[in-house]
């Protein structure tokens, strides 16, 4: 089994460690790098893992190279990585190299390390903190799709796995990666009322943050049988299981529908296409290319 570098120990990088320990990882597969002194003897104690500080030994002892540091700090890793990268005798790196650093295009990548070096962009979003994420993945230019089926076992020991054009990556970053923050200011909200409804703030929150995890769990096990054909999915890929869900659970002339009349006249989908939108474009701004 190929070693693997995890380059930054933060709170990604130390969930995707978590996850690929659960998944049944040998620790002597694994390798962190973190410059931190605390926070490398943290993660040593915790996971029983390799920790180092230095990139190009880690790197250069790994068949998958797992970027995981703040944009800002990429061009620095890069080219200490690219120091240390592994050349088969035809020169090509013989590495793969994913990236996880929003915003950071596969082409900035292949500029700066070996020619023909593998390299795959995966966003993931923050609940892979509690293995029940979802990560898109985006291949650059060189790497195989055994390479791409490869680093989606990587990422299926967090969560959910789906491949994207990387053209679409700003659009999954306002989606997924945005997302629970969009979903907690909405949980916030319904408990706000639900106090102002005269419940108390416990439980409220208790009724609101269950009422999120039970809908949620309904509809990927809706979503789950109609993808093995039970019910009959609609003809052409067409997923409306929420808006099915929705009508299921609201009566004519009932409660739900009374408050649902009320979201829908306070632009509910309008702000959420904002939301979205305006973090796509932000994404956009802030990506890193090549010169």
């Amino acid at each position: 089994m190929a070693r693997i570098a995890i380059i930054g120990g933060g709170s990604m990088g130390e969930a995707i460690l978590a996850g690929l320990l659960r998944s049944g990882r040998q620790v002597k597969d694994l390798v962190v790098v973190e410059k931190a002194p605390a926070r490398a003897r943290q993660l040593s104690t915790t996971y029983a893992v390799q920790v180092t500080s230095d990139i190009a030994d880690a790197a250069g002892h790994a068949g998958y190279v797992v970027v995981a540091v703040k944009p800002t700090d990429v061009a620095q890793v890069v080219t200490e990585i690219a120091a240390a990268s592994v050349k088969g005798d035809d020169g090509i790196a013989e590495q793969v190299f994913v990236s996880v650093a929003a915003g950071v295009s596969t082409a900035f990548y292949e500029s700066s390390l070996p020619a023909g070096a593998a390299v795959v962009r995966a966003m993931p979003n923050a609940p892979a903190l509690v293995g029940a994420g979802v990560t898109a993945l985006a291949r650059g230019r060189f790497a195989t799709p055994e390479q791409l089926r490869e680093v989606a076992a990587l990422f299926e020991a967090v969560g959910s796995v789906e491949e994207v054009p990387e053209a679409q990556l700003d659009a999954v970053t306002a989606v997924s990666g945005s997302g629970p923050a969009y979903f907690f200011l909405m949980v916030e909200a319904l408990v706000d009322a639900g106090v102002a409804a005269g419940l108390t703030r416990s439980v409220a929150t208790d009724l609101a943050v269950q009422t999120m995890a039970g809908s949620a769990a309904m509809l990927l096990e809706r979503m789950d049988r109609d993808r093995r054909g039970a019910d009959g999915a609609l003809p052409g890929g067409i997923d409306t299981t929420a808006a099915q869900l929705r009508a299921t659970v609201t009566s004519p002339g009932g409660t739900t529908a009374a408050g649902l009349r009320e979201l829908e006249k306070g632009g509910l989908r309008a702000a959420v296409a904002a939301a979205v939108e305006s973090a796509k474009t932000r994404s956009e701004q802030l990506g890193i290319t090549p010169e």
